[in-house]
């Protein structure tokens, strides 16, 4: 069965007008239950963590900080939502989803989150709607639970992992394989295992024979037993902080060529959805729910 991650703590209040699509995080589950690709034995509650397992990652300084509210102004900024404690226990309540999500991967060859994604946390500091870095974090408790030993991370939303580049940077165990605009944020990038910097416009053609000529090579070299995938729909042409040309029919093609891979290889993958911020957000529950429909073709 595939199983879901999803807390109502996803969809989180923020202030009138803020840019980011919190209300995806409601509508997407609604969607797919609505529509009968999903029915409520699919999603799972995660909770909150042993703190154990995001010092794993994360500096101890910088998450005491976060959980005890004590962020210094000018760091609480850089991550784009007012600090409170009900988002930090949010971002706690995610790493969790992904972490449990990583466990039933490894039972059932597919998992995925609701949320996550949250690419842009790096060891010690928060930026861009991102806090504790889910997929690092997910990717860690495995290799300490002896689950799983070479980990690779296919980041595939629209801007660079940076966080989750710096966060392994020294760290062959795990490789950092990023795809993403060359213009768009982070404009100082980090250095991942792999970076694959596109053009502003390009289109679905072009990204998908980049995507098919790299991964199944990477995939073969690095020989992972366990991928985390990033799927982004933010590389949508309509999307306000990308700068590529795909349709979501292309973005569908990608998501089916990185699942049918990991099926066809049989390595365990854990989805986390990534960012996603056209104007219209039917655009993004749809594209994003079309991952969970290929996931459910694809595996079941």
């Amino acid at each position: 069965m595939l199983k879901i991650a999803y807390h109502p703590i996803y969809k989180h209040p923020l202030p009138v007008g803020h840019r980011f699509p919190m209300e995806k995080y409601e509508l997407l589950p609604q969607q797919l239950l609505h529509e009968g690709t999903c029915t409520n034995d699919n999603f799972f509650d995660p909770e909150k963590p042993n703190d154990k397992y995001i010092v794993a990652v994360h500096d101890p300084e910088y998450y005491y900080e976060l959980v005890n509210l004590t962020l210094d102004q000018r760091a609480a900024r850089k991550i784009g939502f007012p600090l409170s404690r009900v988002l930090v226990e949010r971002e706690v309540i995610i790493a969790d989803g992904t972490i449990k999500a990583s466990e039933y991967a490894l039972k059932y060859g597919i998992a995925m989150n609701i949320a996550g994604g949250t690419h842009h946390a790096y060891t010690n500091r928060g930026e861009a709607f991102c806090l504790l870095n889910d997929q690092a974090i997910g990717a860690r408790y495995l290799q300490n639970k002896r689950l799983a030993n070479k980990v690779l991370i296919v980041d595939l939303d629209v801007h660079q992992g940076n966080g989750t580049a710096e966060i392994f940077q020294n760290d062959d165990t795990v490789f950092t394989f990023s795809m993403h605009g060359k213009s768009n944020y982070p404009f100082k990038k980090e250095l991942s295992d792999l970076d694959i910097a596109l053009d502003n416009d390009t289109n679905d053609d072009m990204y998908l024979n980049i995507l098919k000529d790299t991964l199944p090579k990477l995939i073969d070299e690095q020989q992972p037993d366990f991928i985390y995938y990033l799927c982004g729909v933010d590389v949508i042409s309509s999307d306000k902080l990308g700068k590529l040309g795909m349709t979501i029919e292309g973005c569908k093609a990608r998501d089916r060529f990185v699942l049918q891979t990991c099926k066809n290889l049989k390595i365990p993958v854990m989805c986390s959805m990534g960012g996603g911020y056209s104007a219209d957000i039917k655009i993004i529950v749809d594209a994003h729910a079309n991952t969970f429909r290929l996931a459910q073709e694809i595996f079941f």
